[in-house]
């Protein structure tokens, strides 16, 4: 089951199979457009650089500030990434200069809300947690509560765009 539902791998067999059926009697588009009937929009990289630094003003205050936020058609979720928090360290005039960069795949550029707000909050919580570990997990559901769900029914569009192309229309 594994081999035709990669992004929902580790996920129980049990839910495996209901998201495997409605790729069979290609529903699964019209399941997600029923769960997510609304695209957000955040559509170009000052949008989303607000969106970004609203949600890290809101839960995140004392972390550093972003410098850059961008969506990336260079990231590709061939990758697994589907987004990437950057920190850059350089020695400028004898001082110590850092940024933090986030970079959202286009991917998100025509989703709803959750989707791209699930995203960048896994992203932001990267500035306090490098590592993917309980701590990480525990700042994005502070962030977003129902964080987990989301993020499975990302991993669900990731696979309905695999299979049949286009999932949400294009609004802009």
């Amino acid at each position: 089951m594994s081999h035709a539902l990669p992004y929902l791998a580790h996920y129980p067999a049990y839910l495996q199979n209901d998201i495997q059926n409605l790729l069979e009697q290609k529903k699964l588009g019209e399941w997600l457009r029923g769960r997510y009937p609304n695209i957000h929009k955040v559509a170009n990289d000052n949008d989303l650089r607000e969106y970004a630094i609203a949600l890290k003003n809101q839960y995140m205050k004392k972390t550093q500030p972003l410098s850059k936020v961008i969506y990336d058609s260079k990231i590709h979720i061939v990758n697994h990434a589907l987004g990437l928090h950057s920190y850059v360290s350089r020695v400028q005039g004898g001082k110590l200069r850092s940024k933090n960069e986030l970079r959202i795949s286009t991917l998100f550029k025509n989703t709803p809300d959750a989707f791209l707000k699930m995203i960048v909050v896994h992203e932001l919580a990267h500035l306090k947690e490098k590592q993917h570990n309980k701590a990480f997990y525990q700042l994005c559901q502070y962030m977003l509560p129902d964080y987990h769900q989301i993020e499975f029914d990302v991993r669900v569009y990731l696979t309905a765009l695999e299979h049949s192309g286009s999932v949400f229309k294009n609004t802009a």
